[in-house]
């Protein structure tokens, strides 16, 4: 878009606008008009209006002696309202009132009479009716909106089952094939080292070795403190190096005895 000095824009000023154009105008579509126009002028030409536009030529005045006297209005409105037949008002309150309820004194239709008692009958019934249990509802604003708790969530309602508390079925069949697993294993490594001459470490050797290793660490420990706090040496640095290494070694071999409770040795 060029915008010209005077802030207009000058769309027209394209290379494509150098060639002059044909311009095409569209047919203007004819007028409509109605297919009943004849019949509609004819006809009103036929008929006269009189006054229709200007009234009365001469409008006819009121009777003075005719005035409007005290509750003259109110007459007029009753015998309008009478004039008016009943079946024509559709209106709620004007309705046509239900017959009434029969009285006590009323003899029943053909000589019908009841001998049940009403009154023992129903004092019966209530005292025989099993009470109704309260829903459980619970209310979660002010305004008193409620609604049942039991199918919320908010209650455990697994603890009502009859299996509660007890091991699934999947989890006993899990713990028998594990322990199942386990004695095929001791079987196959007992065998096995039956026939390469190996032996179980029993636990008093196994605790025996346990602690001089822990005595061990605590002497390179002991040999690490007193190390000097600079240092500036090579050989300084190699010991201090060592000593580390050792004592990594160490708490690897205790980690390794006291993680395996069963240990089997070559002889």
């Amino acid at each position: 878009m060029v915008v010209g000095k005077n802030g207009t824009n000058q769309q027209d000023e394209s290379v494509y606008n150098l060639i002059p154009r044909t311009q095409y105008h569209a047919p203007k579509p004819p007028r409509y008009e109605s297919r009943f126009k004849s019949t509609v002028r004819d006809s009103s030409k036929d008929r006269t209006y009189e006054h229709r536009t200007m009234g009365y030529a001469e409008e006819p005045l009121p009777d003075p002696q005719q005035f409007l006297k005290k509750k003259q209005g109110e007459s007029r409105a009753a015998a309008a309202a009478v004039s008016i037949p009943k079946d024509t008002i559709k209106c709620k309150d004007c309705q046509p009132r239900k017959p009434p309820i029969p009285s006590i004194h009323d003899a029943p239709k053909m000589g019908v009479r009841t001998e049940k008692n009403f009154v023992q009958t129903n004092a019966l019934d209530t005292v025989m009716t099993v009470p109704k249990k309260p829903q459980r509802n619970i209310v979660d604003a002010r305004h008193g909106d409620k609604y049942p708790i039991d199918p919320s969530g908010l209650t455990p309602k697994y603890v009502f089952k009859k299996d509660f508390g007890e091991v699934p079925v999947y989890i006993k069949n899990r713990r028998n094939d594990m322990e199942k697993a386990k004695q095929e294993y001791q079987t196959y490594v007992s065998d096995y080292f039956r026939r390469g001459a190996m032996r179980e470490m029993g636990d008093d050797e196994r605790q025996t070795i346990i602690d001089g290793l822990k005595k061990q660490w605590e002497d390179v420990h002991h040999e690490y403190q007193t190390l000097s706090v600079i240092i500036d040496t090579i050989p300084k640095r190699q010991h201090k190096e060592r000593l580390e290494y050792e004592m990594k070694m160490l708490e690897k071999d205790i980690d390794l005895l006291e993680k395996h409770q069963v240990i089997y040795i070559a002889d």
